[in-house]
């Protein structure tokens, strides 16, 4: 009997009328939009498979405000929370640890960004985020597998949580190869995108929190308007999804609202944000992932933020740390782009870019692996590609500023 009605709530039992039944059931715990946006990725490993059956559920988190619209769009099978614990899956996949103990289905955890960059030093448990016993063992539960990135992490479960180094599959990053796949395809974005030949794109992105670059854009937005002469520089700013979460949509747009209708594009937090980082010219960026996933394109980077209590020593984006130029708050800007232009060498970048993944372009191959011998399954008898990011909508499509609300 499927999965799907394995329960007495009688909306859930009426899916025992569906017309596959019988299937394996995946469940998708998406905690944040940031969450979801990884998963996605993941599960399109199984589409085409008529074996498999994929359903949604949302747990509670602070940043979920933007979940619900998201899985809607999707057009998935969602189940609410409470009904999800009652019920038993094939396999369950998560990119953070919350509340998925209560899952009563073999678990994969997944990092939610490039790596583990975010270094935790306030508060009862601090480590690195996603590295931590609470993280990879969430309620005291071990997982079916942790996959992670890079053969690096490998040496940091043997000595943080040694339990959890058998369960461990290197699998790679799908956003690394999905941008890779993508990279030749840059001309065709910008024109999509509505990027002139002649403008230089200024990408400006921010993760979340206290010493984010989010927390200098009050200073830093003028500075775009003011100081990037419009028809040569077309600035875009790219913020994490637990940013419009967290002080909600309509605050963040209100605080961005008189920058966008001065010409400084906002990408909301469901949008794509690939193709824009690739379209780039230019990267002013902080310590997040948006920013490290930057070097793997040709573009310069300026750091507007980077607070070393915050980075993971070991990571990628503490050697980035100390090869970007800091934004300076009192040369011109311009200069400052040209001088980061002017300094750029390819290949310190290119070897930040290879501390993201050691299994790079084979994270397809190996996830899939992973995800059917759990299920029991043998894989479809084709390769899984990496298929190239499809075209934006134009920037100014996306650019929209809070409604007036009728009285």
């Amino acid at each position: 009997m499927s999965a799907l009605s394995r329960s007495t709530d009688p909306l859930v039992a009426e899916r025992q009328w569906l017309t596959l039944a019988r299937r394996r059931t995946v469940l998708a715990v998406v905690h944040t939009l940031a969450y979801g946006k990884r998963l996605i990725d993941v599960l399109s490993l199984l589409e085409a498979d008529f074996r498999i059956q994929v359903v949604f559920t949302a747990p509670p988190h602070v940043f979920n405000d933007e979940v619900p619209a998201f899985l809607r769009n999707l057009g998935g099978a969602v189940l609410p929370w409470d009904e999800a614990v009652g019920m038993t899956f094939d396999l369950a996949l998560t990119a953070g640890p919350r509340g998925v103990e209560e899952i009563s289905a073999p678990l994969i955890t997944l990092p939610h960004g490039a790596g583990y960059l975010k270094q935790l030093t306030i508060g009862s448990q601090p480590g690195v985020a996603g590295l931590r016993r609470q993280d990879l063992v969430p309620g005291g539960r071990l997982p079916a597998a942790v996959a992670v990135p890079h053969h690096a992490e490998l040496s940091v479960l043997k000595e943080h949580c040694p339990e959890v180094l058998p369960l461990a599959h290197v699998v790679g990053d799908p956003v690394h190869d999905r941008i890779r796949a993508s990279l030749p395809l840059r001309s065709a974005y910008r024109r999509a995108l509505g990027v002139a030949e002649e403008e230089r794109l200024v990408a400006v992105t921010s993760t979340w929190g206290a010493h984010s670059s989010f927390g200098r854009f009050e200073a830093l937005l003028p500075r775009l308007l003011a100081e990037l002469p419009a028809g040569r520089f077309r600035p875009v700013v790219l913020v994490h999804p637990n940013v419009w979460s967290g002080h909600g949509s309509w605050q963040v747009r209100s605080w961005l609202a008189r920058c966008a209708r001065l010409g400084v594009s906002v990408v909301p937090p469901e949008a794509d944000w690939r193709t824009v980082l690739i379209s780039a010219d230019h990267i002013i960026g902080d310590h997040g992932s948006v920013t490290l996933y930057g070097t793997l394109t040709d573009a310069p980077i300026l750091l507007a933020s980077s607070p070393e209590q915050e980075i993971n020593p070991a990571s990628p984006a503490a050697a980035l740390a100390v090869t970007a130029p800091a934004l300076s708050p009192t040369y011109p800007l311009v200069d400052q782009l040209d001088y980061a232009t002017a300094e750029y060498r390819r290949e310190e970048y290119a070897a930040i870019a290879e501390r993201i993944t050691s299994e790079p372009g084979r994270f397809n191959r190996n996830m899939r692996r992973l995800m059917y011998r759990i299920l029991r399954l043998g894989q479809p008898a084709y390769e899984p590609e990496t298929v190239a990011l499809p075209e934006p909508p134009a920037l100014d499509a996306w650019s929209r500023v809070p409604r007036e609300v009728s009285a």
